[in-house]
């Protein structure tokens, strides 16, 4: 039996222990930045896209994404790069190895962590093929910041995520193939375009707003 002395912080204990529940699981608030990737242009400056054939429920299926597109854009030297952009709440279900749904079957054994050429606040994790054939690189983005260490960033937030409403995480995933995958980033298509994608998305106007999750 617990001595009534220990009652009134017992009880204080437990409702902080409630706060996260109630947060996220009965009012699932969400800060909402105001932004989405559908705002993206299909034609982003030497760029011009077609969709992708995904089905309209791949992204909330494999990513926990509604908001989302994959396209394919060509430049005018005829270079073809398949765009992915997502946003999602859980976080986890973006950074944790996002090749292996988008660049499925793809030995993509050689990883680096480079910088956007121009703005070296940008890291980009960038794949290779050992042939040089294919390339994959793409910028995680939250909070209006970029994320190098996405497990480092989690640990960090987690403490400010428990109390307060969920802000989505956002990833710019391309992925290049053929001979031109071979040319070295800083002067790439591939950087290029995850250049000019992040460009207008950042420029959409911000509006902060709290709503619940359905």
């Amino acid at each position: 039996m617990i001595s009534t002395r220990y009652v009134i912080p017992v009880i204080i204990l437990l409702a902080l222990a409630l706060i996260p529940t109630i947060i996220h699981s009965y009012i699932g608030a969400t800060d909402h930045d105001g932004k989405s990737v559908q705002n993206i242009p299909f034609t982003l400056n030497n760029f011009t896209s077609t969709p992708a054939k995904r089905n309209a429920q791949w992204g909330e299926d494999m990513f926990g994404s509604t908001d989302w597109f994959e396209r394919n854009y060509q430049n005018r030297q005829h270079t073809n790069i398949r765009l992915f952009v997502a946003r999602a709440y859980d976080h986890k279900r973006l950074y944790h190895h996002p090749e292996l749904a988008l660049s499925y079957a793809q030995n993509l054994g050689k990883k680096e962590i480079l910088q956007l050429p121009k703005h070296p606040e940008i890291p980009v994790h960038v794949f290779n093929k050992e042939d040089h054939s294919m390339r994959v690189a793409y910028v995680l983005l939250y909070d209006g910041q970029f994320i190098q260490n996405p497990i480092a960033h989690q640990i960090s937030t987690s403490l400010n995520l428990l109390v307060n409403a969920r802000k989505p995480m956002t990833i710019f995933y391309a992925s290049q193939s053929g001979s031109s995958a071979n040319t070295t980033f800083d002067q790439s298509a591939i950087a290029d375009l995850l250049s000019q994608a992040i460009k207008s998305f950042q420029a959409q106007t911000k509006a902060i707003s709290l709503e619940p999750t359905t």
